[in-house]
């Protein structure tokens, strides 16, 4: 479908690019706002069907931990089977499965269709894929479209959850499951029709790419499964790989695990209403936008490590401050602008360093085994904060604990950088 575009004229090809780019941003972004929706759906589920705070909050865990696990072997698939084929059936069964769950009727159920299903198919339109597409389609200003696409999962959150949250006035939680559902179905033809594989197929070369450049060699593999394990096993030789993978696992723990799943909650323990909570994440999601685009930029000229260190360290200290603030407009406004800021800033330079040290090839898959430390980290939270919260009442000790490891992550990053730099004056001596 999309060779039609350009054999009609309408369409000329280097544009075509940035039409990849933007239904990757809208994939992406609508991935995102389905993993946010059980922030969303929390209280109303409470309310129909009776179900405790832990109980929900394990489904959010699982379909977070699938999210996660899912990456690095989509990553594979996209070289096997296909990047655009790989995007449309991860949308399939995120449309698919939340259709469903509107026939739930038992806790099980949910943890089926939002957890198991939507898991594995959100799981196919994640990270990976921002990394998949800038390693295929982009030769220069990577680090900048990386930010831009990392950018969307949070704006998920700025365009869906005040819509959804309006949409659960009252207790309602069918609403909310039908427009995650349509928006998931919508994309389908969207991508089949403008996402090519390769820019080959539309006759073009990778944007910044020399006129006549070779284009990289495709990986040679016997399986999906096989490939995705065998670069696992060479990545984890590697230190630098388990320090990426432990400190985006905080990175988890610290964003969408905790913030995305349970700030509407939180923020209702303090008297705050569902739409002005979910407000307060749009607005964290706006400035993600700028902040993660921002990123991007700085990882192409500056040391992605020292951009590591500060947004952890800024992150850690922001989450420890929140559960002591008035949540009045004024406080939570500032926590919002400044750690929205630092959301997902992380992606960038966590990118640009797996692409340093494995290699463009490999780099999308070992990114997905990376973005599983995330997700492991995030499921974690999800349901570990579910279940303080029961037990104790409070989300305090679940904030103050998240945000002590920011500040641990921040500790490792710079010790990483002192030891490099030791390293080098002694060979320079």
């Amino acid at each position: 479908m999309s060779r039609m575009l350009h054999r009609t004229g309408l369409v000329p090809r280097r544009v075509h690019i940035f039409l990849v780019v933007a239904a990757t941003f809208v994939a992406l972004l609508v991935s995102a706002g389905l993993r946010a929706t059980p922030g969303v759906l929390m209280q109303p589920l409470e309310l129909h069907f009776g179900w405790d705070r832990a109980t929900i909050s394990f489904a959010a865990a699982v379909g977070i931990f699938l999210y996660g696990l899912v990456g690095p072997f989509a990553a594979a698939l996209m070289m096997t089977f296909g990047i655009r084929r790989t995007m449309l059936g991860g949308l399939m069964l995120m449309a698919g499965a939340t259709f469903a769950s509107l026939w739930m009727r038992e806790p099980w159920h949910y943890v089926l269709s939002w957890g198991v299903i939507s898991g594995i198919g959100s799981g196919a339109v994640a990270s990976v894929l921002g990394a998949a597409i800038v390693n295929r389609w982009f030769a220069t200003r990577q680090g900048l479209v990386m930010g831009l696409l990392s950018a969307s999962t949070a704006t998920g959150a700025l365009v869906f959850l005040p819509l959804l949250a309006w949409l659960s006035t009252g207790g309602a939680w069918r609403p909310v499951v039908m427009a995650v559902s349509l928006a998931c179905l919508v994309l389908v033809p969207i991508v089949a029709l403008v996402v090519p594989e390769r820019p080959g197929d539309i006759g073009t070369g990778r944007f910044g790419e020399e006129p006549g450049s070779a284009p990289p060699a495709p990986l040679k593999q016997a399986g999906t499964a096989g490939l995705a394990i065998s670069v696992l096993l060479r990545a984890g030789r590697k230190p630098v790989f388990w320090l990426l993978f432990g400190t985006f696992f905080v990175c988890g723990l610290t964003t969408n695990g905790l913030v995305g799943t349970h700030m509407i909650a939180f923020c209702g323990d303090h008297g705050i209403a569902p739409v002005a909570a979910a407000g307060l994440l749009s607005m964290m999601g706006l400035f993600d936008l700028v902040g993660t685009t921002a990123s991007g930029w700085l990882t192409d000229r500056y040391d992605p490590r020292k951009l590591l260190a500060v947004y952890y360290g800024l992150r850690g200290l922001s989450l420890v401050a929140l559960p002591f603030l008035n949540f009045d407009t004024m406080s939570l406004t500032i926590f919002a602008i400044f750690y929205g800021l630092d959301w997902i800033a992380t992606v960038p330079p966590t990118v640009k360093l797996a692409n340093d040290a494995f290699g463009e090839q490999e780099a999308p898959i070992v990114f997905g085994w990376i973005q599983t430390g995330h997700q492991l980290g995030a499921a974690l939270a999800a349901f570990g904060a579910g279940v303080i919260r029961e037990a104790t009442g409070t989300y305090l000790p679940a904030f103050v604990v998240a945000g002590a490891t920011g500040v641990i992550a921040a500790g490792l990053l710079l010790g990483w950088i002192s030891r490099t730099q030791f390293h080098d004056r002694r060979h320079i001596a």
